[in-house]
């Protein structure tokens, strides 16, 4: 049996714009996308028309950042900051498929942030995540003490059309300032907190951590210096 390098070949399949439907109020931080798209597949036949709907915005692309250092006695440990999510507080239990916990719309997170349009090149994903790190967490880095965590990722892709790119930096947990935030109400009155890696894998995996992108930067971490 052959083996190829790479992932498995895609279906070749073409999507045909029909028409943009998409509302014209004024967009606020959100846009919603509508668009009635055809389906084309790699035998000829075609789907019908159908309608998809995205949302997108201005900032489309995002960082996650790993601040950790090593503790005296060799544990590891990482810093995470509240956050309150406003789908997650008006979401409420009707729109549960199983019992879960309520945490008044509140996350455990690494933090993150928007890539700005002035931050978009080659190397300034970095810039971004060494400002979001000092508005989040209160560290001053040098974007170049950031190091990229493996690959960036599609969060939601079926609904959003934004990437994730991880870094990490190792800080020393003595030299945190008060964070600097960005004036948003709903960073006001966050808290971050420094635990070992190991207790916030265990938080994960009681269902503690609820943040999809804060259990992979975690993982991956793990990874780079296991």
């Amino acid at each position: 049996m052959s083996h190829r390098n790479g992932p498995p070949e895609f279906p070749s399949i073409r999507l045909e714009l029909i028409e943009d439907l998409s509302p014209d109020a004024p967009p606020g931080f959100l846009r919603l996308v509508r668009r009635r798209l055809r389906a084309h597949y790699p035998d000829g036949t075609q789907s019908a028309p159908f309608v998809y709907d995205e949302v997108d915005r201005r900032a489309i692309d995002a960082v996650v950042i790993v601040a950790h250092y090593v503790a005296s006695g060799g544990e590891r440990r990482v810093f995470l900051r509240s956050a309150l999510r406003p789908p997650l507080y008006f979401r409420g239990a009707s729109k549960a498929a199983a019992a879960t916990p309520d945490r008044g719309g509140g996350l455990w997170e690494l933090p993150a942030g928007l890539i700005e349009a002035s931050e978009h090149g080659a190397e300034d994903p970095a810039a971004a995540a060494a400002r979001e790190l000092h508005e989040e967490v209160g560290f001053t880095v040098a974007k170049e003490a950031l190091g990229t965590l493996g690959p960036s990722m599609y969060p939601s892709p079926g609904v959003i059309a934004e990437r994730h790119f991880y870094f990490e930096v190792t800080v020393d947990p003595s030299r945190r300032g008060e964070p600097k935030l960005d004036g948003s109400a709903l960073e006001k009155d966050g808290v971050v907190r420094d635990l070992s890696v190991a207790d916030a894998l265990a938080m994960c995996a009681r269902g503690d951590i609820e943040d999809g992108k804060t259990e992979l930067g975690l993982r991956r971490l793990v990874e780079r210096y296991a």
